[in-house]
C-alpha cells in the first residue's frame, strides 16, 4: 500500500521539521498507554525483539516473521498465528502534526480502486479502517490501525479473522499497544519508512548465508575440466 503523496512538496515539507525553524519550541506530548516512543519505554518486564526502529514483544504467542531483502536489509515485519496476521510499518512524520488522517484517505482510495470495500470506524486507538480486499478466492478482510507519534507514524494492517473478530484481534492489538518505536535523529522525508535492521546475531547469519550462496554459485559456474 503506497503511502507517498503524489502532489509536489515544498522544500520545507519534505523533511520532518529539521533545524533551524523548530529549535525554539517543543510540542507537549500526551501521556500514552502504548504504542510507546522510546523516550516513554515502560519498565514492564517484557522481552522485546530489537529491530532498530521497532522493539516488538517476543513472548506473545505470535510468530514474528522478518522479511529480508537480498542485500540483507529488513524489508518488512509480520506477526502471525494460525488465524491471521498483522503487518507493521513505521514512517517518518512531521514534528508538529500527524499524518494518519491523510493516510486513511489514501488507503480508502486505493482499496476502492482495487475493487474492494472500506469503511471508517472508531477503535481502541482512535479512527481506523475496516474493509475487504480482492483475493484469488474472493475477498480478504482487512483492518488498518494507525498511531501518530513524535516524528513517527506507526501503521498496522490486520488480515484474516483478526480483522473482523475482536477476540481474534486481541493478541495482535495487545502486541501493537506494547510496541516501542525508536525514531532516531536522522532527518528523513515525511512518509519515508524508518529503517529496520536485524539483530546483530541474525544479521551475521544472513551475511554468512549470502556468502555461502555466492560461493556455491561461483563454484557451479566454474567450467568443468
Amino acid at each position: 500500500m503506497a503511502l507517498r503523496r503524489k502532489e509536489k512538496r515544498t522544500e520545507r515539507s519534505k523533511l520532518d521539521a529539521t533545524p533551524p525553524w523548530d529549535t525554539s519550541r517543543r510540542v507537549e506530548q500526551t501521556l500514552t498507554t502504548g504504542p510507546f516512543d522510546v523516550a516513554d519505554e515502560p519498565d514492564d518486564g517484557l522481552s522485546r525483539l530489537d529491530l532498530g526502529a521497532l522493539r516488538i514483544p517476543s513472548e506473545t504467542g505470535l510468530e514474528i516473521r522478518v522479511e529480508v531483502a537480498e542485500q540483507g536489509q529488513v524489508a518488512g515485519v509480520v506477526l502471525l498465528n494460525e488465524v491471521g496476521q498483522m503487518q507493521l510499518g513505521v514512517f517518518a512524520a512531521p514534528r508538529n502534526e500527524g499524518i494518519w488522517s491523510d493516510v486513511r484517505a489514501e488507503i480508502k482510495a486505493s482499496i476502492s480502486q482495487q475493487g474492494g470495500t472500506v469503511n471508517e470506524q472508531d477503535g481502541e486507538f482512535g479512527a481506523e479502517l475496516a474493509g475487504k480486499l480482492p483475493a484469488p478466492n474472493g475477498f480478504t478482510p482487512v483492518r488498518f490501525v494507525g498511531v501518530d507519534g513524535p516524528r513517527w507514524f506507526l501503521r498496522a494492517m490486520l488480515a484474516g479473522a483478526p480483522a473482523v473478530d475482536d477476540a481474534q484481534a486481541k493478541p495482535f492489538l495487545d502486541t501493537f499497544r506494547s510496541l516501542v518505536v525508536v525514531r532516531g535523529s536522522e532527518a528523513l522525508p515525511v512518509r519515508e519508512p524508518v529503517p529496520l535492521q536485524l539483530p546483530k546475531e541474525a544479521a551475521a547469519q544472513v551475511a554468512a548465508a549470502a556468502e555461502q550462496t555466492a560461493a556455491d554459485q561461483a563454484a557451479a559456474d566454474e567450467p568443468q575440466q
